[in-house]
């Protein structure tokens, strides 16, 4: 009995603190661990991989994060917002907008090229505080080389609710910096 209620006690006290049990090849909690290669030969590996990264991953790669953009159409700036790209391939944004408007949004991304990813993005509409329609913004943006902004083109369609076809049409310019942590 006694040792019944240790090991329970045990597997509290694990539970409590964030750790698990569980069977595994590694742990990686644990420094030292018996390998089937030298250090050498997994540094010549990590190499390998870093050399073999194609420039499509490294524009994907770059894209993730959380970015301030700025919105104009016709040279005219119309709106900011924060944008977090997610490296799933999703994204969201919060825009400068007015609440009863609609302000967040979110949508999906992935890689064009070597230095370009392609947005598809969605969201609703609302008229005073009352759902109105939606929009579908389409964007595709050149990420710099050092991941530290992007700039694209956009085309933003706007639907009432229940339609098919656009009311409006919005064709304007984005671009963005980094907001490091």
């Amino acid at each position: 009995m006694k040792r019944e209620f240790t090991k329970a006690a045990v597997a509290a006290a694990l539970a409590f603190t964030g750790w698990s049990v569980h069977a595994a090849c590694m742990d990686p909690r644990v420094a030292a661990q018996p390998s089937s290669f030298d250090q050498m030969s997994a540094m010549t590996l990590q190499k390998v991989a870093a050399v073999g990264m194609s420039n499509n991953a490294r524009v994907g790669k770059n894209i993730v994060g959380t970015w301030h953009v700025t919105y104009a159409t016709e040279g005219t700036a119309y709106a900011e917002a924060f944008i977090q790209w997610h490296s799933d391939g999703t994204e969201w944004e919060n825009i400068n907008f007015p609440i009863l408007g609609g302000n967040i949004c979110m949508g999906s991304w992935t890689v064009v090229d070597r230095t370009h990813v392609s947005r598809y993005h969605v969201g609703w509409l609302y008229t005073d505080g009352n759902l109105s329609g939606h929009f579908i913004e389409t964007e595709t943006d050149e990420v710099s080389a050092d991941g530290n902004s992007y700039s694209g083109n956009n085309d933003t369609k706007f639907y009432a609710l229940g339609s098919d076809v656009p009311f409006m049409e919005v064709i304007g310019t984005a671009e963005a910096t980094r907001i490091s942590p």
